[in-house]
Protein backbone atom coordinates (compact mmCIF):
# COMPACT_ATOMS: atom_id res chain seq x y z
CA UNK A 1 0.00 0.00 0.00
CA UNK A 2 2.87 2.32 0.51
CA UNK A 3 4.40 1.66 -2.64
CA UNK A 4 0.61 2.75 -4.43
CA UNK A 5 0.83 5.55 -2.03
CA UNK A 6 4.15 6.71 -3.28
CA UNK A 7 3.24 6.02 -6.88
CA UNK A 8 0.40 8.15 -7.03
CA UNK A 9 1.72 11.19 -5.17
CA UNK A 10 4.98 11.11 -7.61
CA UNK A 11 1.93 10.56 -10.36
CA UNK A 12 -0.14 13.72 -9.20
CA UNK A 13 2.96 15.44 -9.00
CA UNK A 14 3.79 14.96 -12.70
CA UNK A 15 0.48 15.60 -13.87
CA UNK A 16 0.29 18.96 -12.02
CA UNK A 17 3.97 19.52 -13.64
CA UNK A 18 2.67 19.88 -17.34
CA UNK A 19 0.14 22.56 -19.20
CA UNK A 20 -3.22 20.48 -19.90
CA UNK A 21 -2.61 20.47 -23.38
CA UNK A 22 0.72 18.53 -22.64
CA UNK A 23 -1.61 15.98 -20.11
CA UNK A 24 -3.54 15.58 -23.05
CA UNK A 25 -0.39 14.76 -25.58
CA UNK A 26 0.64 12.02 -22.83
CA UNK A 27 -3.08 10.58 -22.39
CA UNK A 28 -3.95 9.61 -26.11
CA UNK A 29 0.15 8.55 -26.71
CA UNK A 30 -0.63 6.28 -22.95
CA UNK A 31 -3.77 4.80 -24.51
CA UNK A 32 -1.63 4.49 -27.92
CA UNK A 33 1.08 2.61 -26.23
CA UNK A 34 -0.82 0.39 -24.06
CA UNK A 35 -3.01 -0.77 -26.95
CA UNK A 36 0.12 -1.35 -29.08
CA UNK A 37 1.46 -3.57 -26.35
CA UNK A 38 -1.96 -5.55 -26.17
CA UNK A 39 -2.28 -5.83 -29.69
CA UNK A 40 1.17 -7.09 -29.92
CA UNK A 41 0.82 -10.14 -27.69
CA UNK A 42 -0.17 -13.89 -29.65
CA UNK A 43 -3.37 -14.48 -27.17
CA UNK A 44 -4.83 -11.52 -28.81
CA UNK A 45 -3.81 -12.19 -32.80
CA UNK A 46 -5.66 -14.76 -35.48
CA UNK A 47 -2.21 -14.57 -37.38
CA UNK A 48 1.03 -12.36 -36.32
CA UNK A 49 1.95 -9.17 -37.92
CA UNK A 50 4.46 -6.66 -37.91
CA UNK A 51 5.07 -4.50 -35.11
CA UNK A 52 4.41 -1.48 -36.53
CA UNK A 53 1.35 -2.95 -37.86
CA UNK A 54 -0.07 -3.49 -34.77
CA UNK A 55 1.50 0.47 -33.98
CA UNK A 56 -0.44 1.58 -36.75
CA UNK A 57 -3.73 -0.03 -35.84
CA UNK A 58 -3.96 1.24 -32.55
CA UNK A 59 -2.99 5.13 -33.13
CA UNK A 60 -5.61 4.44 -35.95
CA UNK A 61 -8.21 3.67 -33.54
CA UNK A 62 -7.19 6.15 -30.45
CA UNK A 63 -7.78 8.63 -33.12
CA UNK A 64 -10.78 7.41 -34.67
CA UNK A 65 -9.43 7.40 -37.90
CA UNK A 66 -9.75 3.57 -39.27
CA UNK A 67 -6.98 3.75 -41.47
CA UNK A 68 -5.79 0.25 -41.56
CA UNK A 69 -2.74 -1.47 -43.08
CA UNK A 70 -4.24 -5.14 -41.88
CA UNK A 71 -7.57 -7.03 -41.53
CA UNK A 72 -8.69 -6.20 -38.48
CA UNK A 73 -10.98 -9.95 -39.04
CA UNK A 74 -8.31 -11.97 -39.99
CA UNK A 75 -5.31 -10.36 -38.12
CA UNK A 76 -7.40 -10.35 -34.52
CA UNK A 77 -9.63 -12.82 -32.29
CA UNK A 78 -12.51 -11.21 -30.26
CA UNK A 79 -10.14 -9.91 -27.71
CA UNK A 80 -7.97 -7.97 -30.03
CA UNK A 81 -11.12 -7.22 -32.00
CA UNK A 82 -12.62 -5.89 -28.76
CA UNK A 83 -9.22 -3.98 -27.20
CA UNK A 84 -9.49 -1.98 -30.47
CA UNK A 85 -13.25 -0.99 -29.76
CA UNK A 86 -12.40 -0.07 -26.49
CA UNK A 87 -9.74 2.22 -28.12
CA UNK A 88 -11.65 3.92 -30.42
CA UNK A 89 -14.26 4.34 -27.75
CA UNK A 90 -11.62 5.69 -25.48
CA UNK A 91 -10.90 8.16 -28.34
CA UNK A 92 -14.18 9.45 -29.27
CA UNK A 93 -15.72 10.17 -26.17
CA UNK A 94 -12.46 12.08 -25.29
CA UNK A 95 -9.75 12.00 -22.72
CA UNK A 96 -10.64 11.70 -18.78
CA UNK A 97 -14.35 12.47 -20.03
CA UNK A 98 -15.57 8.88 -18.30
CA UNK A 99 -13.13 8.93 -15.32
CA UNK A 100 -14.37 12.75 -14.83
CA UNK A 101 -17.88 11.57 -15.54
CA UNK A 102 -17.22 9.36 -12.82
CA UNK A 103 -16.07 10.93 -10.50
CA UNK A 104 -18.55 13.84 -11.04
CA UNK A 105 -21.14 11.56 -10.23
CA UNK A 106 -19.90 10.39 -7.12
CA UNK A 107 -18.71 13.57 -5.19
CA UNK A 108 -21.06 16.19 -7.10
CA UNK A 109 -17.64 18.22 -8.05
CA UNK A 110 -14.63 17.62 -10.00
CA UNK A 111 -11.16 18.98 -9.75
CA UNK A 112 -9.41 22.03 -11.07
CA UNK A 113 -6.78 19.86 -12.91
CA UNK A 114 -9.67 17.69 -14.48
CA UNK A 115 -11.70 21.04 -15.66
CA UNK A 116 -8.63 22.51 -17.13
CA UNK A 117 -7.74 19.06 -19.08
CA UNK A 118 -11.86 19.26 -20.68
CA UNK A 119 -11.82 22.78 -21.28
CA UNK A 120 -8.18 22.32 -23.05
CA UNK A 121 -9.90 18.78 -24.92
CA UNK A 122 -13.44 20.69 -25.58
CA UNK A 123 -14.03 24.04 -26.95
CA UNK A 124 -17.14 25.38 -24.94
CA UNK A 125 -19.56 28.54 -25.43
CA UNK A 126 -19.69 30.55 -22.75
CA UNK A 127 -23.50 29.65 -22.09
CA UNK A 128 -22.69 25.68 -21.50
CA UNK A 129 -20.88 24.40 -18.56
CA UNK A 130 -18.89 22.02 -18.38
CA UNK A 131 -20.49 19.67 -15.84
CA UNK A 132 -23.95 19.71 -18.25
CA UNK A 133 -21.59 19.02 -20.96
CA UNK A 134 -19.73 15.58 -19.58
CA UNK A 135 -23.57 14.42 -18.78
CA UNK A 136 -24.79 14.95 -22.34
CA UNK A 137 -21.54 13.58 -23.59
CA UNK A 138 -21.97 10.15 -21.66
CA UNK A 139 -25.22 9.85 -21.61
CA UNK A 140 -26.04 10.67 -25.38
CA UNK A 141 -23.04 8.08 -26.27
CA UNK A 142 -24.68 5.50 -24.71
CA UNK A 143 -28.43 5.60 -25.71
CA UNK A 144 -27.10 6.28 -29.35
CA UNK A 145 -24.69 3.62 -29.70
CA UNK A 146 -27.29 1.38 -27.65
CA UNK A 147 -29.86 2.14 -30.16
CA UNK A 148 -27.84 1.71 -33.25
CA UNK A 149 -26.13 -2.21 -31.89
CA UNK A 150 -30.36 -2.98 -31.62
CA UNK A 151 -30.76 -1.07 -35.13
CA UNK A 152 -27.75 -3.35 -36.23
CA UNK A 153 -28.53 -6.17 -35.06
CA UNK A 154 -31.77 -6.08 -36.86
CA UNK A 155 -30.15 -5.87 -40.20
CA UNK A 156 -27.91 -8.38 -39.85
CA UNK A 157 -29.91 -11.01 -38.81
CA UNK A 158 -32.40 -9.87 -42.09
CA UNK A 159 -29.30 -10.39 -43.90
CA UNK A 160 -28.93 -14.24 -42.59
CA UNK A 161 -26.07 -13.24 -39.89
CA UNK A 162 -26.15 -16.17 -37.37
CA UNK A 163 -27.01 -14.94 -33.71
CA UNK A 164 -23.60 -14.44 -32.25
CA UNK A 165 -22.04 -13.00 -35.25
CA UNK A 166 -25.03 -10.87 -35.92
CA UNK A 167 -24.69 -9.42 -31.76
CA UNK A 168 -20.84 -8.90 -31.83
CA UNK A 169 -20.89 -7.22 -35.44
CA UNK A 170 -23.85 -5.11 -34.30
CA UNK A 171 -21.66 -3.74 -31.07
CA UNK A 172 -18.52 -2.98 -32.95
CA UNK A 173 -19.85 -1.80 -35.91
CA UNK A 174 -22.46 0.99 -33.56
CA UNK A 175 -19.72 2.10 -31.65
CA UNK A 176 -17.57 2.71 -34.55
CA UNK A 177 -20.18 4.54 -36.32
CA UNK A 178 -21.03 7.07 -33.53
CA UNK A 179 -17.79 7.51 -32.72
CA UNK A 180 -16.62 7.96 -36.35
CA UNK A 181 -13.76 5.60 -35.96
CA UNK A 182 -14.54 3.88 -39.60
CA UNK A 183 -13.40 -0.12 -38.21
CA UNK A 184 -15.07 -2.36 -39.58
CA UNK A 185 -15.15 -6.63 -39.22
CA UNK A 186 -15.71 -6.32 -43.12
CA UNK A 187 -12.60 -6.83 -45.39
CA UNK A 188 -14.74 -5.12 -47.89
CA UNK A 189 -15.86 -2.14 -45.80
CA UNK A 190 -19.75 -1.49 -46.28
CA UNK A 191 -19.50 -2.24 -50.19
CA UNK A 192 -21.85 -5.25 -49.86
CA UNK A 193 -24.68 -3.48 -48.67
CA UNK A 194 -24.74 -0.32 -51.20
CA UNK A 195 -28.54 -0.69 -51.69
CA UNK A 196 -29.18 -1.92 -48.24
CA UNK A 197 -31.53 1.32 -47.16
CA UNK A 198 -31.75 0.50 -43.49
CA UNK A 199 -27.66 0.10 -42.71
CA UNK A 200 -27.40 2.87 -44.89
CA UNK A 201 -29.73 4.57 -42.76
CA UNK A 202 -27.94 3.09 -39.48
CA UNK A 203 -24.43 4.30 -40.23
CA UNK A 204 -25.80 7.86 -41.26
CA UNK A 205 -27.99 8.48 -38.25
CA UNK A 206 -24.91 6.97 -36.02
CA UNK A 207 -22.29 9.16 -37.90
CA UNK A 208 -24.39 12.65 -38.58
CA UNK A 209 -25.35 11.78 -34.22
CA UNK A 210 -21.79 11.82 -33.27
CA UNK A 211 -20.22 14.45 -35.68
CA UNK A 212 -22.57 17.01 -34.69
CA UNK A 213 -21.07 17.34 -31.67
CA UNK A 214 -21.82 17.26 -28.08
CA UNK A 215 -22.26 21.14 -28.04
CA UNK A 216 -24.82 21.13 -30.07
CA UNK A 217 -26.72 18.38 -27.98
CA UNK A 218 -25.82 19.99 -24.94
CA UNK A 219 -27.69 23.05 -25.98
CA UNK A 220 -30.75 21.37 -27.20
CA UNK A 221 -31.12 19.22 -23.66
CA UNK A 222 -30.96 22.47 -22.10
CA UNK A 223 -33.30 24.56 -24.34
CA UNK A 224 -35.55 21.13 -23.78
CA UNK A 225 -35.37 21.82 -19.74
CA UNK A 226 -35.81 24.96 -20.24
CA UNK A 227 -37.27 27.14 -23.18
CA UNK A 228 -35.84 30.29 -21.79
CA UNK A 229 -32.51 28.64 -23.10
CA UNK A 230 -31.39 30.01 -26.14
CA UNK A 231 -29.31 27.79 -29.15
CA UNK A 232 -25.57 28.78 -28.89
CA UNK A 233 -24.55 30.94 -31.88
CA UNK A 234 -22.21 27.98 -31.95
CA UNK A 235 -24.82 25.79 -32.50
CA UNK A 236 -26.58 27.36 -35.44
CA UNK A 237 -23.38 27.60 -37.39
CA UNK A 238 -22.67 24.10 -37.43
CA UNK A 239 -26.16 23.14 -38.09
CA UNK A 240 -26.25 25.58 -40.98
CA UNK A 241 -22.79 24.98 -41.99
CA UNK A 242 -23.15 20.92 -42.11
CA UNK A 243 -26.86 21.01 -43.58
CA UNK A 244 -25.45 23.19 -47.03
CA UNK A 245 -21.53 21.26 -47.00
CA UNK A 246 -23.57 18.27 -47.16
CA UNK A 247 -26.48 19.18 -49.32
CA UNK A 248 -24.18 20.41 -52.03
CA UNK A 249 -21.70 17.61 -51.48
CA UNK A 250 -24.77 14.80 -52.31
CA UNK A 251 -25.92 17.08 -55.05
CA UNK A 252 -22.09 16.98 -56.77
CA UNK A 253 -22.21 13.76 -56.07
CA UNK A 254 -25.60 12.53 -57.31
CA UNK A 255 -25.03 14.40 -61.10
CA UNK A 256 -21.21 14.31 -61.26
CA UNK A 257 -19.94 11.18 -60.26
CA UNK A 258 -20.04 8.56 -63.03
CA UNK A 259 -19.78 5.27 -60.74
CA UNK A 260 -22.59 6.89 -59.08
CA UNK A 261 -24.64 8.51 -62.07
CA UNK A 262 -24.63 4.68 -63.78
CA UNK A 263 -26.55 3.09 -60.30
CA UNK A 264 -30.65 2.71 -60.99
CA UNK A 265 -33.25 4.36 -58.89
CA UNK A 266 -32.78 4.32 -54.64
CA UNK A 267 -29.19 2.78 -54.85
CA UNK A 268 -28.10 6.34 -56.76
CA UNK A 269 -29.74 8.28 -54.00
CA UNK A 270 -28.14 6.11 -50.76
CA UNK A 271 -24.68 6.01 -53.01
CA UNK A 272 -24.56 9.96 -53.25
CA UNK A 273 -25.47 10.59 -49.66
CA UNK A 274 -23.20 8.09 -47.68
CA UNK A 275 -20.04 8.99 -49.78
CA UNK A 276 -20.86 12.71 -49.40
CA UNK A 277 -21.76 12.03 -45.66
CA UNK A 278 -18.86 9.52 -44.89
CA UNK A 279 -16.41 12.22 -45.80
CA UNK A 280 -18.21 14.90 -44.21
CA UNK A 281 -18.77 13.36 -40.85
CA UNK A 282 -15.13 11.53 -40.82
CA UNK A 283 -16.99 8.73 -40.15
CA UNK A 284 -15.18 6.45 -43.11
CA UNK A 285 -16.93 3.73 -44.29
CA UNK A 286 -17.37 3.21 -47.96
CA UNK A 287 -19.74 1.69 -49.81
CA UNK A 288 -18.49 2.09 -53.29
CA UNK A 289 -14.47 1.88 -54.10
CA UNK A 290 -13.26 5.71 -53.75
CA UNK A 291 -10.32 4.63 -56.36
CA UNK A 292 -12.66 4.50 -59.20
CA UNK A 293 -14.14 8.53 -58.95
CA UNK A 294 -12.86 10.71 -61.01
CA UNK A 295 -10.53 13.65 -60.26
CA UNK A 296 -13.34 16.20 -59.95
CA UNK A 297 -15.25 13.80 -57.25
CA UNK A 298 -11.73 13.18 -55.72
CA UNK A 299 -11.02 16.76 -54.82
CA UNK A 300 -14.45 17.52 -53.59
CA UNK A 301 -13.76 14.46 -51.15
CA UNK A 302 -10.61 16.25 -49.88
CA UNK A 303 -12.24 19.42 -49.36
CA UNK A 304 -14.71 17.55 -47.17
CA UNK A 305 -12.09 15.91 -45.20
CA UNK A 306 -10.37 18.78 -44.93
CA UNK A 307 -13.41 20.75 -43.14
CA UNK A 308 -14.97 17.68 -41.34
CA UNK A 309 -17.43 18.56 -39.13
CA UNK A 310 -17.94 20.14 -35.49
CA UNK A 311 -15.80 20.72 -32.44
CA UNK A 312 -16.40 18.79 -29.25
CA UNK A 313 -17.10 15.89 -31.12
CA UNK A 314 -16.31 12.41 -32.53
CA UNK A 315 -15.44 13.96 -36.04
CA UNK A 316 -12.23 14.96 -36.88
CA UNK A 317 -11.38 17.67 -39.93
CA UNK A 318 -10.51 21.54 -39.55
CA UNK A 319 -14.03 22.16 -38.12
CA UNK A 320 -17.14 23.98 -39.45
CA UNK A 321 -16.69 26.85 -36.81
CA UNK A 322 -13.09 27.31 -38.12
CA UNK A 323 -13.75 27.46 -41.70
CA UNK A 324 -16.57 29.83 -40.86
CA UNK A 325 -14.40 31.96 -38.73
CA UNK A 326 -11.72 32.10 -41.58
CA UNK A 327 -14.58 33.34 -43.95
CA UNK A 328 -15.61 36.17 -42.23
CA UNK A 329 -12.43 37.33 -41.89
CA UNK A 330 -11.98 37.57 -45.81
CA UNK A 331 -15.36 38.41 -46.32
CA UNK A 332 -15.20 41.61 -43.81
CA UNK A 333 -11.59 42.05 -44.53
CA UNK A 334 -12.96 42.89 -48.14
CA UNK A 335 -15.77 45.16 -47.13
CA UNK A 336 -13.60 47.68 -45.24
CA UNK A 337 -14.99 46.40 -42.06
CA UNK A 338 -13.47 47.03 -38.75
CA UNK A 339 -15.06 44.24 -37.03
CA UNK A 340 -15.35 40.90 -38.18
CA UNK A 341 -18.81 39.68 -38.33
CA UNK A 342 -20.96 36.63 -39.32
CA UNK A 343 -24.91 36.32 -39.38
CA UNK A 344 -24.74 39.91 -37.90
CA UNK A 345 -22.64 38.50 -34.56
CA UNK A 346 -19.56 40.16 -33.76
CA UNK A 347 -16.79 36.98 -33.72
CA UNK A 348 -14.47 37.72 -30.42
CA UNK A 349 -10.95 38.48 -31.48
CA UNK A 350 -9.15 35.56 -29.41
CA UNK A 351 -11.88 32.78 -31.31
CA UNK A 352 -10.18 34.47 -34.59
CA UNK A 353 -6.68 34.29 -33.28
CA UNK A 354 -7.63 30.47 -32.77
CA UNK A 355 -9.40 29.96 -35.80
CA UNK A 356 -6.73 31.75 -38.23
CA UNK A 357 -3.79 29.52 -36.16
CA UNK A 358 -5.54 26.62 -36.86
CA UNK A 359 -6.00 26.97 -40.62
CA UNK A 360 -2.72 27.65 -41.08
CA UNK A 361 -1.14 25.02 -38.91
CA UNK A 362 -3.44 22.40 -40.16
CA UNK A 363 -2.65 23.53 -43.90
CA UNK A 364 0.67 23.27 -43.46
CA UNK A 365 0.62 19.94 -41.77
CA UNK A 366 -1.41 18.63 -44.76
CA UNK A 367 1.22 20.00 -47.07
CA UNK A 368 4.07 18.77 -44.82
CA UNK A 369 2.41 15.00 -45.02
CA UNK A 370 2.26 15.23 -49.12
CA UNK A 371 5.60 16.42 -49.70
CA UNK A 372 7.05 13.28 -47.15
CA UNK A 373 5.24 10.88 -48.64
CA UNK A 374 6.12 12.40 -52.28
CA UNK A 375 9.67 11.16 -51.21
CA UNK A 376 8.85 7.37 -49.70
CA UNK A 377 5.82 6.42 -51.73
CA UNK A 378 5.76 5.81 -55.59
CA UNK A 379 2.03 6.89 -55.93
CA UNK A 380 0.55 8.96 -57.76
CA UNK A 381 -0.12 12.40 -56.16
CA UNK A 382 -3.52 12.17 -56.12
CA UNK A 383 -3.39 8.87 -53.91
CA UNK A 384 -1.21 10.52 -51.61
CA UNK A 385 -3.42 13.31 -51.27
CA UNK A 386 -6.06 11.67 -50.21
CA UNK A 387 -4.32 9.54 -47.80
CA UNK A 388 -3.04 12.59 -45.87
CA UNK A 389 -6.30 14.63 -45.70
CA UNK A 390 -7.64 11.19 -44.72
CA UNK A 391 -5.29 10.58 -41.68
CA UNK A 392 -5.00 14.20 -40.30
CA UNK A 393 -8.88 14.56 -40.95
CA UNK A 394 -8.87 11.28 -38.92
CA UNK A 395 -11.51 10.13 -41.34
CA UNK A 396 -10.23 6.57 -42.42
CA UNK A 397 -11.42 6.42 -46.45
CA UNK A 398 -8.61 5.00 -48.63
CA UNK A 399 -7.86 4.84 -52.33
CA UNK A 400 -6.19 1.87 -51.70
CA UNK A 401 -2.94 2.82 -50.53
CA UNK A 402 -2.65 2.30 -46.87
CA UNK A 403 -1.72 -1.53 -46.97
CA UNK A 404 1.16 -1.02 -49.49
CA UNK A 405 2.79 2.10 -47.42
CA UNK A 406 6.79 2.25 -46.74
CA UNK A 407 8.04 1.95 -43.35
CA UNK A 408 8.28 5.50 -43.39
CA UNK A 409 5.08 6.50 -45.22
CA UNK A 410 2.74 4.38 -42.32
CA UNK A 411 4.88 6.49 -39.65
CA UNK A 412 4.21 9.64 -41.41
CA UNK A 413 0.46 8.33 -41.34
CA UNK A 414 0.49 7.75 -37.43
CA UNK A 415 1.88 10.97 -36.83
CA UNK A 416 -0.73 12.86 -38.69
CA UNK A 417 -3.80 10.89 -37.12
CA UNK A 418 -2.31 11.40 -33.91
CA UNK A 419 -1.98 15.00 -34.46
CA UNK A 420 -5.30 14.92 -36.00
CA UNK A 421 -7.01 13.44 -32.73
CA UNK A 422 -5.40 16.10 -30.45
CA UNK A 423 -5.98 18.88 -32.35
CA UNK A 424 -3.40 20.67 -34.37
CA UNK A 425 -3.19 23.54 -31.75
CA UNK A 426 -3.01 21.37 -28.98
CA UNK A 427 -0.41 19.29 -30.17
CA UNK A 428 1.68 22.54 -31.10
CA UNK A 429 0.86 23.77 -27.29
CA UNK A 430 2.06 20.53 -25.71
CA UNK A 431 5.81 20.70 -27.81
CA UNK A 432 6.08 24.65 -27.72
CA UNK A 433 4.61 25.81 -24.86
CA UNK A 434 7.48 25.84 -22.55
CA UNK A 435 9.72 27.41 -24.66
CA UNK A 436 7.25 29.95 -25.62
CA UNK A 437 6.65 31.05 -22.13
CA UNK A 438 10.14 30.99 -21.28
CA UNK A 439 11.10 33.08 -24.25
CA UNK A 440 8.27 36.17 -23.75
CA UNK A 441 10.74 38.40 -21.54
CA UNK A 442 12.70 38.97 -24.88
CA UNK A 443 10.41 39.55 -27.03
CA UNK A 444 10.48 43.04 -28.93
CA UNK A 445 7.82 44.84 -31.48
CA UNK A 446 7.92 45.63 -34.64
CA UNK A 447 6.40 46.04 -37.78
CA UNK A 448 5.93 43.77 -41.08
CA UNK A 449 4.30 44.19 -44.02
CA UNK A 450 1.52 42.42 -45.80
Amino acid sequence: MGFLKKLNSKYLKLKLKHSPQQNLFYGFLTYIVVGFILLSLPIFQKTSAPFLDHLFTATSAVSTTGLVTISIFDSYNFGGQFIIMLLFQLGGIGYLTFTTFMLLSTTKRITRWHKAILNSEFTLPISIKIKDFLKSVVIFTTIMEVIGAILFFIAFKMDGMDNYPAIWNAIFHSVSAFCTAGFSLFNSGFIDYLDNGFINFIISFLAIGGSLGFIVVTDFVLWFKNKTHKLSFTTKIILIGLSILLSIAFLFFYFYEPSITNLDGSTRTYAAFFQAMSAMTTVGFNTLDFGSFTTPILIATVFLMYVGASPSGTAGGLKITTLTAVFSIIKSRLRGSQQITFFGRVIPLERLYIATSSFIFYTSLIFLGIFVLTFSEDFNLEKIIFEVASALGTVGISMGITGDLSAVGKITIILLMFIGRLGVLTFGLAIWSRSISESEHMVIEGDIAV
